[in-house]
């Protein structure tokens, strides 16, 4: 038996009919690498339950203490039925992508049932219209309560419940002795209980302490211009209305190999690459509807805070921060330029800000005083009121860069799906794995009626980075091949200049030459001359005017004007 951390209770605590809490997944596979070449519903469940069986997390379900009066508890499940977990279905024909999108959207709606073991499970046969699924191909939807994983953690639940080999049966495995807990009695939760209220007390009012001193370094440094202060005046958007039940899902797929062109060309990070699709994504959308702001819109970018914390025995470990996403550039590049110096500052001033814990407050607090809070704030839509706009949820996750298998079928794509809370409609998850990036987009319905259209403007935003990329590559290039051709330039481009009845720069200066040696003959003889009558030299002055002041008429005129000058 294990107590919830703070930030594992906030998403129990956030948890409503119209905001579920928890976040999902769909891998496609391809049935012909496992033994036979064909994979049965009964080998799929064999496989879940053979490698559950290793992990605790799967079989964990909450226990509430008494009148909610503190965090609930982890207990095995000694009723573990993964029978119960896992469900079959097959999309109806055609079995086309649209199909598929909506019953994901579907599956994805719905709460987990919060007695039993938070995740479930379902395979979906039928998808033979959709391009790329290989024959025979079917995918895997899970989803998990985001009280047992964070977005860090789900690469690690992925290898928890797929195999590195297409026949793990071949790989012996020792037996092992599954282990369960006897659920603990109310007088036991309620001794648990005084003891916790009074060490929490302690350990908020030394946090409490904490935080007023940080809240103090970052205003210090907020005002000595040392940590960026993002903005927290976006505006908002149809994004920004009260999240209903319903969702809508889609999902847009680049190639690794694009998407490194451009961080590596750019001098960025692929999460900056990820923001300025989004943000181009979002501006043409708005802007088919007519409402796009002149201000930038900003999205919330979850943190990885494992490595600010240190170790840690909390299943979420994550923060936020701000940046903003640069709507208002149509030019990709410059948005993309743009979208690095907000991604810095927002990196800056997350590491600086303890605001990035905000979500831990939903979990400071014992459920029986959160809970009625979260219902009633949600309850009467009370998010139209806050100032901040945010406009979506971008995560970006690198997935493994070797194959996964489940049943002995290969993974070839796979889809995260993140939460929407009480403000935020939209959601981005990029996963990458295996050579292929994936965007998908969790939504609303009815702040987005039109997945299929929003996906459109995913695609054309990072063909047109790309393609901006390539010209500005193309331009360099040119550019570096210049020099070797600028030799012979300045001739032809004299020549070119000068128009009918002018004088080319080659012409003037051989006259110039020609007419100079004749001057310096004449004042030579002029000299001697001078010499011999009066046995004195005077110095000799060439009136040769410079190029800038030589007349446009013919080269006559310059040799004449020169033999004039020695007389």
């Amino acid at each position: 038996m294990k107590q919830l951390g703070v930030l594992d209770t906030a998403f129990v605590n956030l948890e409503h009919p119209n905001t579920p809490q928890h976040v999902g997944g769909m891998g496609i596979y391809d049935p012909s690498t496992a033994p036979g070449g064909f994979v049965r519903f009964k080998g799929v469940i064999a496989n879940f339950e053979r490698r559950l069986k290793k992990h605790s997390i799967f079989r964990s379900r909450l226990v509430n203490v008494p009148g909610k009066l503190d965090r609930p508890y982890w207990v095995q499940d000694a009723n573990f039925d993964v029978e119960f977990h896992i469900r079959h279905l097959a999309l109806p024909q055609p079995g086309d992508w649209r199909q598929l999108c909506i019953l994901i959207a579907r599956l994805h709606a719905r709460p987990l049932d919060m007695s039993r073991p938070l995740w479930e499970a379902y395979i979906i046969e039928g998808l033979d219209n959709i391009p790329g699924v290989p024959k025979g191909g079917f995918a895997i939807y899970t989803k998990m309560h985001h009280s047992l994983v964070d977005g860090a953690g789900g690469s690690s639940i992925m290898s928890v419940i797929h195999d590195l080999e297409p026949d793990p049966e071949a790989v012996p495995e020792a037996p092992e002795t599954v282990m369960v807990d006897i659920a603990p009695s109310p007088l036991y939760l309620g001794t648990a209980t005084a003891v916790n209220q009074l060490k929490n007390s302690v350990k908020m009012l030394g946090g409490a302490a904490n935080t007023l001193a940080d809240l103090g370094k970052l205003a210090w440094g907020v005002a000595r211009k040392r940590i960026p202060m993002p903005s927290i005046t976006s505006p908002r958007t149809r994004f920004n209305t009260p999240v209903g039940p319903y969702r809508v899902f889609e999902a847009a797929e680049f190639s690794l190999e694009d998407v490194k062109l451009v961080k590596n060309h750019s001098g960025v990070k692929i999460n900056d690459v990820v923001l300025s699709v989004v943000g181009g994504a979002m501006r043409k959308y708005l802007q088919h509807h007519n409402e796009l702001p002149e201000d930038s819109l900003a999205v919330s970018i979850p943190l990885n805070m494992r490595t600010r914390r240190g170790v840690s025995d909390e299943n979420n470990q994550v923060g936020s921060v701000f940046v903003e996403v640069h709507t208002e550039l149509d030019d990709p590049l410059a948005r993309l330029k743009a979208i690095y110096q907000s991604s810095q500052d927002a990196k800056t001033f997350g590491e600086n800000s303890p605001l990035v814990d905000v979500l831990r407050l939903a979990g400071v607090m014992p459920p029986a005083m959160t809970r009625p809070i979260v219902n009633t704030y949600v309850n009467n839509e009370l998010t139209q009121h806050l100032p901040l706009g945010i406009s979506s949820v971008v995560s970006n996750v690198a997935g493994p860069p070797f194959p996964l298998y489940s049943a002995g079928a290969q993974m070839v794509r796979y889809y995260g799906l993140g939460l929407l809370t009480p403000g935020v409609g939209l959601f981005h998850l990029v996963f990458s794995s295996s050579g292929v990036v994936t965007m998908s987009i969790l939504g609303d319905r009815d702040s987005m009626p039109d997945p299929a259209f929003y996906r459109e403007c995913v695609e054309k935003a990072f063909q047109e980075l790309l393609d901006a990329v390539k010209a500005d590559i193309s331009k360099q290039e040119a550019e570096a091949k210049k020099p070797k051709a600028r030799k012979k330039a300045p001739a032809k481009k004299a020549v070119k200049k000068a128009g009918s009845g002018a004088v080319a720069k080659a012409p003037v200066k051989k006259a110039r030459a020609a007419s100079t040696k004749a001057s310096s003959t004449k004042s030579a003889t002029t000299a001697k001359r001078s010499r011999a009558s009066s046995g004195a030299a005077e110095p000799v002055e060439s009136i040769l005017k410079p190029e800038a002041e030589v007349s446009s008429g013919a080269a006559s005129n310059v040799v004449s004007l020169s033999a004039e000058s020695g007389k």
